[in-house]
């Protein structure tokens, strides 16, 4: 089986083609070309040196969140695309998920965040690749409280790590862990993984769903406006 996965979700753009259940090939971009102009080159690009055409993919993933609505809905509208087009399958994976994979086999509670501005995060917490913690967005402080009696030593991970790891120290002190740098950008390869694992949750192309833990800023803004 062949499975494309694309994320866009958060600061980084990236591509992931698996093959039989090895990762044939990854790229991962951070630039300041827009995650709607990157995309899809990185998709041409990853088919061309994996010698492979679009109509070989036999399942389609793309990172759905949470994260930032406008690029969630970049990855989710691509793969919808190319899916619809061929009547083949697609897998929603959960970015916080993704995030933890790579550090799932650790005895530190994993708790993966991202920068949700105003000084909130979306956060969860998984023990062993085990969730303890559901999906959420809250502020820095209360996600914290949240998670900090779950487990002794706490390993965070994911771009909010870069916004708030001051902030973490302080009120953590030595409890508090972090993730090698490199591992704060989700990857497309830990997508493809989670796709591979999560065939039978396989949806249709019309079925694959951002996943939004709140109203978009200029629906809140509006609501605010009129009271």
């Amino acid at each position: 089986m062949i499975i494309l996965a694309m994320d866009s979700s958060g600061p980084s753009a990236s591509i992931a083609l698996m093959r039989g259940g090895r990762l044939i090939y990854e790229s991962t971009l951070t630039n300041k070309l827009t995650h709607s102009v990157n995309l899809m080159p990185m998709a041409e690009e990853a088919l061309m040196r994996s010698q492979l055409n679009v109509a070989d993919v036999d399942l389609f993933a793309a990172v759905v969140g949470p994260g930032s609505f406008t690029g969630v809905r970049i990855a989710v509208s691509a793969v919808q695309g190319m899916a619809q087009a061929r009547n083949k399958r697609c897998v929603a994976v959960n970015a916080l998920e993704a995030l933890s994979l790579g550090i799932s086999q650790s005895q530190m509670l994993v708790c993966p965040i991202r920068d949700a501005r105003a000084h909130q995060v979306y956060g969860a917490a998984f023990l062993q690749g085990n969730r303890l913690m559901d999906d959420a967005v809250m502020k820095l402080a209360g996600y914290l409280e949240a998670v900090k009696s779950k487990n002794e030593m706490l390993c965070f991970v994911g771009d909010g790590v870069t916004a708030y790891q001051e902030e973490i120290v302080t009120d953590l002190g030595n409890r508090a862990v972090f993730a090698p740098p490199h591992l704060n950008d989700l990857k497309a390869g830990a997508a493809a993984l989670i796709a591979s694992r999560s065939i039978d949750s396989a949806v249709s192309s019309k079925d694959l769903l951002p996943l939004y833990l709140r109203k978009p800023q200029a629906q809140r803004e509006r609501e605010k406006r009129i009271g």
